[in-house]
């Protein structure tokens, strides 16, 4: 699990590159959530994928707070895998 330092009044993109492990295979869905959803906590503003790779771009935050973000995706042969990333909020 890779671990980033966000500030709650920016907009961040983080990205995950699936490329090595597809082995030909496709995404074809791709979804993100964060934990703990709360008042005023981490939010997913936008999300994509495209080729191998998927990307989310976050806002909010509460300081001192860590959150977990995971991605799912569906893969072109019926399989889904999830990956995650862990925020911690800090005013910089």
């Amino acid at each position: 699990m890779s671990h980033y330092l966000k500030d709650p009044d920016a907009t961040s993109d983080h990205a995950i590159d699936w490329t090595d492990y597809l082995d030909g295979r496709t995404i074809v869905a791709s979804s993100w959530s964060v934990d703990p959803v709360e008042t005023g906590g981490v939010a997913i503003v936008e999300a994509s994928f495209d080729g191998g790779r998927t990307a989310v771009r976050l806002g909010g935050g509460i300081v001192g707070h860590a959150y977990r973000l995971a991605n799912h995706v569906t893969l072109s042969t019926g399989g889904s895998d999830d990956r995650s990333l862990e925020l911690r909020v800090e005013q910089r």
